[in-house]
């Protein structure tokens, strides 16, 4: 017999394709607990934490850094049971009021919710909620991701290709397990395109879901936190495009860290980030860079050619300035291309 709902910590799972904004979404939770004691579950694609990083430099009382545990060995839902129950055994450690979930851009949520159905998992915690972020300026042009135009190319000129393309599946799957989808970077899409991501949406939709539209991340955690759903108890009956495989794999996907030498100019580096990303499949870019000369170190993040930067942080005092930048693109991109392109 499990333990009553009450006595179960609840999770919500926030999932969404690479650049949506999940990281902003969950950033401002934290900023915005409302009370609340929040502790976090990154699932990383790569061998650097970036998102990770960018949550811990929040310095918030209601998340210290010890409530964030980063997992960066592979995708949470292909690794739930090495991963996902140690992880969850170390946060439980620290009693939170609430845990947030962020996926990588390329899980499965379904898998994920699965495990929370596990005996010694379902006595612990529950599924509030699954929240699904998608990019509402990419979605307004008719894509899930910023550069889909090298898939599209492909899908054309393979006349074997009349499936879907796997970005297309991880979207669907998302999609079909949310309970609320987000519809992120609000202030650059305009009425008309709004409407159009907001049809995208509509017309994977299984079931009737509430769709908000946001900026900056910038929902109160309200509507997104304390929903109640015990989705575990209905995942199963949410159907999505591998529910008849036994296993699955993100092998269209490939990463590679960039190191970075110190630079002189935020502004050059991100016109090289973006002119990288045009010239090859490069769907995300995201990490951190030393300027000289600055005591703050500068956070990048690319989707697509849209490249953005800010200082997050000061460097800390014994902390060498060493930047990275982690490149995520279609399997077989030209790393060594996105490199030189990117380092000039």
């Amino acid at each position: 017999m499990t333990a009553p709902s009450l006595a179960r910590v609840p999770c919500t799972i926030v999932t969404g394709f690479l650049g949506s904004g999940k990281t902003t979404l969950i950033r401002h939770m934290l900023e915005n607990a409302g009370g609340r004691r929040l502790a976090v579950i990154v699932n990383e694609f790569g061998d650097v934490g970036i998102d990770g990083e960018i949550l811990k430099g929040c310095g918030v009382e209601a998340c210290a850094e010890e409530d964030i545990v980063e997992l960066a060995n592979g995708c949470l839902c292909c690794t739930v049971a090495d991963d996902f129950v140690p992880a969850l055994d170390k946060i439980l450690a620290r009693a939170p009021d609430h845990i947030l979930i962020e996926t990588s851009g390329l899980a499965l949520p379904k898998p994920l919710v699965q495990a929370f159905q596990w005996p010694a998992v379902k006595s612990r915690v529950t599924v509030d909620g699954v929240v699904a972020v998608v990019d509402g300026p990419a979605l307004a042009e008719g894509r899930v991701a910023s550069d889909h135009d090298a898939l599209d190319a492909q899908r054309a000129a393979d006349a074997s290709l009349d499936h879907e393309d796997p970005v297309e599946e991880v979207f669907d799957d998302q999609i079909a397990c949310a309970d609320l989808v987000v519809i992120s970077k609000g202030d650059l899409i305009d009425g008309a395109a709004a409407e159009a991501a907001g049809a995208r949406i509509a017309a994977h939709l299984p079931r009737a879901v509430k769709v908000i539209t946001v900026t900056q991340g910038k929902v109160d955690p309200a509507a997104l936190l304390g929903l109640g759903l015990a989705v575990e108890d209905e995942i199963d009956a949410r159907r999505t495009h591998h529910d008849d495989e036994e296993d699955h794999d993100h092998d269209d996907f490939d990463s590679f860290v960039v190191p970075l030498p110190e630079i002189a100019d935020p502004a050059d580096l991100a016109g090289r980030v973006a002119r990288a990303a045009e010239a090859v499949d490069v769907l995300r870019v995201k990490g951190f860079a030393a300027v000289a000369g600055k005591p703050m170190r500068l956070l990048v993040q690319g989707v697509g050619p849209r490249v953005s930067h800010h200082f997050d942080r000061p460097w800390g005092a014994g902390e060498a300035r060493r930047g990275a930048l982690v490149v995520i693109g279609l399997k077989g991109f030209d790393r060594t291309a996105v490199e030189q392109a990117i380092l000039g």
